[in-house]
């Protein structure tokens, strides 16, 4: 299950360092460490050679706290932001049952489909380049402020008199926050070896994912506020909601870093750098050791098409447009399920979103945790697709109100914790950054498809119990699991030749993928 050292010739799971793909000598190992920074005028001077002489890369004293600064400046950061990115998607379902949709009209046939699913539009649109925008503009600078963009667009919100004006500002919103997601996860993964990956993945979805729940709460919260200044609840859940997403934009200016590349450099702001030269060439000799792509890629769009008819690609751009029509499912029309078809009160049922994200947060570090330790991805994801099944069989079609909400809280379980699964899965199995940076945006606009379908398949001719959107929901978790399967095949045969000498998988020797 587990891959191998990428340039070391020793397996991470412990295994014979004997087989033909495994060795590569001392001195290449250096030289192609040291071209990492020779085409940057800021690192040629960085200590490269001192830190694989003395196997610094190897000290896990200064590594544990390299990866503590990291987790602080980046990790939490990002968690943060997309906290509230999150909220600011999906706070459109509180909004609506707390009023919004009877002032707007938007019960009146799909008008609440339709601006559920146009958010993904604008979305869809700027997820692949906004890669290529973050290493041109640098991440301390485009991350804060698309930030601060989609927090006044939901402000905005808060101001709308027509469905159609609410329509627009979720275009806008989607366009902002779709050069958010790729750039952040990227940003995730060229800091972090593999199976370092997940867990601060999962450590940065959490916080985002909780934000579901969160939104209930702050939702339940704020309607009270119904009347004040002349304004609606629902308009004062937007506006709170943009003006904190606003706050932490400006924060992260200050306390996000940029690429590994520019770490030992100043920012545009003119802030200190985030390492010093000696911490940056271990850092940097760590990450090649695992994966043997930390060398910078000068890659644009003619590089990254290259990788187009790649099959992985798109294939792992699938997993996440399967699992999120049931991820945005939840986010927009939970409360609907809940009130509606619970016969929850508005209040009951914006508080009731929390407690399944509650418990969906911690079975998430668990999987991410097992994975990691275990170096292992596939049938995690396949045991959560099950879970997923079987929580949205009891929600939808059995009676008694306590056991359906005992089915969201295993539907909302699986269906959360594979988007990190997923992404480490990705991480895991693949080399080169230009590639990385393509699949990335493909698997958010994956993500943005499955927002639009599931904007679709969840008409009010069907409420309150959505039926047919459910069995859909169903009917793609199936799928999932039997594209693991096949993977499962074809990656046992790939390292079986891989450890034969008959095969050297993406190029890379010693690379093994991850089961």
């Amino acid at each position: 299950m587990s891959t191998k050292s990428s340039l070391d010739g020793r397996t991470l799971d412990g295994g014979s360092p004997e087989r033909k793909t495994e060795h590569v000598e001392g001195n290449a190992e250096r030289t192609k460490i040291e071209e990492i920074y020779n085409r940057s005028d800021v690192a040629r001077d960085l200590p490269i050679e001192q830190a694989l002489e003395g196997h610094l890369d190897q000290d896990p004293k200064r590594l544990r706290r390299i990866r503590r600064r990291l987790d602080v400046r980046l990790t939490a950061m990002l968690a943060i932001l997309y906290l509230f990115a999150f909220i600011d998607r999906a706070n459109l379902g509180n909004a609506n049952i707390a009023g919004m949709g009877k002032d707007l009209n938007l019960t009146v046939g799909s008008r609440y489909s339709i601006v559920t699913m146009i958010f993904f539009v604008g979305y869809a649109v700027v997820d692949i380049p906004s890669t290529l925008l973050m290493k041109k503009l640098t991440a301390s600078l485009m991350i804060p402020s698309v930030c601060l963009l989609f927090g006044v667009i939901t402000i905005g919100q808060g101001f709308t008199h027509h469905w159609g004006q609410l329509a627009v500002c979720r275009i806008l919103l989607g366009l902002f926050e779709g050069f958010f997601l790729p750039g952040t996860i990227f940003l995730l993964q060229v800091w972090y070896t593999r199976f370092e990956y997940q867990k601060r993945m999962a450590g940065y979805y959490v916080i985002g994912i909780g934000s579901s729940g969160l939104s209930g709460l702050l939702a339940y919260g704020i309607e009270k506020m119904d009347g004040t200044s002349g304004l609606a609840g629902w308009r004062w859940i937007f506006i709170i909601e943009g003006v904190a997403s606003c706050a932490f934009a400006l924060l992260a200016y200050a306390v996000l870093i940029d690429l590994p590349e520019d770490a030992t450099r100043r920012n545009r702001l003119g802030l200190p750098p985030f390492l010093t030269k000696e911490d940056a060439a271990v850092l940097i000799a760590h990450i090649e050791r695992d994966r043997g792509d930390a060398q910078t890629e000068k890659f644009g769009w003619r590089e990254m098409c290259r990788h187009f008819k790649d099959w992985m690609c798109w294939e792992f751009g699938l997993y996440v447009l399967l699992n999120n029509v049931s991820l945005y499912a939840f986010s927009f029309f939970l409360p609907l399920i809940l009130k509606n078809g619970f016969g929850y009160s508005t209040g009951k049922a914006n508080l009731f979103m929390f407690p399944p994200y509650a418990v969906a947060m911690v079975w998430m570090m668990a999987c991410a945790w097992f994975n990691d330790r275990f170096q292992t991805r596939g049938p995690v994801m396949m045991f959560n697709c099950f879970l997923f099944v079987i929580g949205i069989a009891v929600m939808g079609w059995t009676k008694n109100p306590n056991t359906r909400y005992g089915g969201v809280f295993l539907g909302v379980m699986g269906i959360c914790s594979n988007v990190p699964n997923q992404f480490g899965y990705q991480h895991a199995n693949m080399v080169g950054q230009a590639k990385r940076a393509l699949t990335l945006g493909m698997m958010v606009v994956g993500g943005a498809f499955g927002g639009i379908i599931s904007g679709n398949i969840f008409q009010q001719k069907d409420a309150p119990n959505y039926y047919p959107a459910l069995s859909i929901c169903m009917a793609f978790q199936c799928i999932t699991i039997c594209l693991i399967a096949k993977n499962f095949w074809y990656f046992t045969k790939c390292n079986r030749k891989a450890d034969r000498g008959e095969l050297v998988i993406q190029g890379q020797p010693g690379f093994r993928y991850t089961l």
